[in-house]
């Protein structure tokens, strides 16, 4: 089937049936908990909204776990209402004890800033920041909380917000509780969810938002935030959360040999992106069409009806869709195409630029490199145990070589080799040096 996620007209099908964007985030599976839902479906019918989502910058880039929170903004503006995305310049300085069993890294204004800067472009892949992408929907917002958590004095912020907060309440959250029982918690992540709160309080008083989103974990201190508008403005907020989303076997989703799934191509390059939703376990690929693409329910429901070479057709299109999102339409289509030529039963070309390609200096290789070295070195093993097993098992092959004893020493005879990690995962090593 043609590519058809980056449609602006993707919800037309609920518009039709006069549904809003509540019943389109609900029966597509995005919603666990919701604040005053008919209060809030009130909002969606009678003005426009505007609603954000915070992402603090712990690293250089987001990653698979960040996509529903940036769907779901996505959702909203083709449904003609307004998306802020937050990054959290500020509040990464504090560090989220959500799930969390110890003390976050503490990290440095400079290297959350560089984190920032590499993060905030890959939103507009989702969302449109200038308007007239999805017709005449407004443009979103982009943000940084440290523009203003930076600039509070302590004093005055302790006693105009921090006396709105009950610590009794605080310590009997499952977050703070779970902690306190454990590790401990430290002063400053205690203050997480009071300045968490006051950034939605900020952007209620400085562009009207009124709705905060965010997974399932963070529910309290949303909750915190709406009760801190009704405090200090007596006005009306919302709260919305989505599931958390294991795998059908139970592994975090986005995590491959290891690592987490970048949305950043340099970190993961779009070909492996894609070849990971192509391989997503079976029982996932409704859920994740429902989630992850705008592809309408009827379309979805006819992919997923059957099993075998059907559902195989519905990875594919997943996979397309989804990298169609994050990296473009033509990176999309030369990743399914590169996958064509990998897996279509004939030797694939190492001279093909689609393939996934580490460069490895010949200094490492002459250090005695083994093939155990090698498949880590190049991510397709997490470990040296990993790969040893994965050799005993047949499937770990160089240049077409099945290698069966992991832990001899790689004498590489050109400068660019495939190696290849069971029936489907590839990169090409590039000796350089």
């Amino acid at each position: 089937m043609a590519l058809t996620t980056n449609g602006r007209n993707a919800p037309e099908e609920f518009r039709q049936a006069g549904l809003g964007p509540l019943d389109y985030l609900m029966r597509r599976g995005y919603v666990q908990d919701v604040s005053d839902e008919a209060a809030l479906r009130k909002a969606f019918a009678t003005s426009t909204v505007t609603a954000y989502q915070g992402f603090d910058p712990t690293a250089t880039s987001l990653h698979a776990g960040h996509m529903l929170g940036v769907m779901m903004l996505s959702v909203l503006q083709r449904f003609g209402h307004r998306p802020i995305a937050l990054g959290g310049g500020g509040t990464a300085l504090v560090g989220d004890p959500s799930g969390k069993t110890a003390t976050r890294e503490v990290m440095s204004e400079q290297r959350i800033r560089d984190n920032l800067v590499a993060i905030l472009p890959q939103f507009s892949q989702y969302i449109d920041f200038n308007g007239g992408r999805f017709g005449d929907n407004p443009p979103a917002l982009l943000v940084n909380n440290a523009d203003w958590l930076l600039d509070l004095h302590y004093i005055p912020f302790l006693r105009d917000i921090g006396r709105h907060f009950s610590v009794n309440e605080m310590l009997a959250a499952e977050t703070y509780k779970t902690r306190l029982e454990g590790s401990g918690l430290n002063f400053v992540e205690f203050n997480y969810r009071i300045v968490q709160a006051y950034d939605f309080l900020h952007l209620f008083r400085t562009t009207g938002c009124i709705l905060q989103l965010g997974g399932s974990d963070q529910w309290g201190n949303i909750v915190a935030g709406v009760d801190l508008i009704r405090r200090v403005e007596s006005a009306e907020a919302f709260a919305l959360v989505s599931p958390l989303l294991p795998t059908a076997s139970g592994q975090k989703m986005g995590k491959t040999a290891g690592n987490s799934l970048w949305l950043d191509a340099k970190q993961t390059p779009p070909f492996e992106f894609y070849q990971y939703w192509v391989n997503v376990d079976d029982l996932d690929v409704e859920k994740l069409l429902r989630l992850y693409t705008f592809l309408p329910d009827d379309v979805i429901a006819d992919l997923t009806a059957q099993g075998g070479a059907s559902l195989r057709e519905a990875k594919r299109v997943l996979a397309l869709e989804i990298t169609a999102i994050a990296h473009g339409a033509d990176a999309a289509l030369q990743a399914q195409e590169a996958a064509k030529a990998l897996f279509g039963g004939a030797a694939p070309d190492i001279d093909d630029p689609n393939i996934p390609t580490v460069d490895v200096p010949q200094s490492e290789v002459g250090a005695g490199m083994s093939f155990a070295d090698l498949a880590v070195r190049v991510g397709l093993a997490a470990s040296k145990g990993e790969a040893r097993r994965l050799a005993q098992q047949g499937g770990l092959h160089v240049d077409g070589n099945r290698i069966d004893d992991a832990d001899a020493i790689w004498s590489p005879s050109a400068e660019l080799v495939l190696v290849r990690s069971g029936k489907k995962h590839f990169r090409r090593v590039r000796i350089t040096g």
